[in-house]
Order: C-alpha cells, then structure tokens, then sequence
C-alpha cells in the first residue's frame, strides 16, 4: 500500500571509513573512486612542479582575496595554558548534580545503618525473622515428638 510522497525509511544511507580502513587501503568505496584519486594526485603533482616558479607574485582576485580577511565579530576561542591553569580551583557544581551526590551519599548512609540493625525498618525486620525461627523451631520439634509417638505405638503394637 502506497505511502504517499515521502518514504518512511531513508533509503540511502552513506558508508563513511575509518581511519584504519583508509590507512590499509581496503575501505568500502568503489573503485573507480580510486582511480580518479590517482589521476588527480598525478596532476596535482604535475601542478606543483609548475607552480614554484613564481606564480607566488601574482596578487589573488576577487573573492579569493576577501578569503584572507577574518571576521573582526568572529569570537576566537581562548585556550588556557598549562601554566595559566588554576589547579587548586574547584569547580562549582550545579544544583542537580549536588543534590545528587547528596542523595548518593544518603542512600549509602542509610544501607550502611541498614546492614548495623540500626534503622526501624532493620528493627522490624529482624523481629519477624526471630519470630520464623521460633514458629519453624517450634515445628521442627513437635514433628520429632509425632515421629517418635509413632515409633513407640509400632513397637508397642509389635509386643
């Protein structure tokens, strides 16, 4: 059924290689890429040989001249130097990322005490797993008694 004008899926998807597929020479572009790479450097060195001969005089024209100016509003980036570097400056942490360190540190806190009995819910549990040992305990010792009242009868009923 048709979809209408646009497809769902994009349908041609770019294959890029990488660095190690480049430097073995087994990348995944086809072959006449290859080869119109090689006829290009061939006249890209051809063009070098030729060009040292003083073609460094002539003045550039039009825009490849204006390609030289920078933009004046163009931000630069600044770059810190190693011996420019605060190191004893901390930085300060923003609100979500203390408050979570904070809760980190909470919540190990509180499975710390978890582990010692110390909290209410440790308390409460440890009550009820007292309160099953005694019941299974309890159980345990009156199955002996039952097995031990049916032995006596079979060996009473055997006399």
């Amino acid at each position: 059924m048709g979809r209408g004008k646009f497809k769902g899926k994009p349908t041609g998807r770019r294959n890029f290689s990488t660095a190690e597929e480049i430097a073995s020479g087994s990348s995944a572009r086809p072959r006449t890429f290859k080869k119109e790479e090689a006829e290009y450097s061939e006249e890209e060195s051809v063009e070098e040989s030729g060009e040292e001969s003083g073609d460094e005089s002539e003045k550039k024209k039009g825009i490849l001249d204006a390609s030289e100016i920078q933009n004046p509003n163009l931000a630069k980036p600044k770059s810190l130097k190693a011996r420019d570097a605060d190191v004893e400056k901390t930085t300060e942490l923003s609100r979500r990322e203390r408050e979570e360190i904070e809760k980190q540190k909470a919540h190990e806190r509180y499975m710390r005490l978890q582990e010692q009995g110390k909290t209410e819910q440790a308390r409460k549990d440890l009550e009820r797993l007292a309160l099953i040992r005694q019941q299974r305990a309890e159980a345990a010792k009156k199955r002996e008694e039952e097995k031990a009242a049916k032995e006596q009868k079979k060996a009473e009923a055997r006399k």
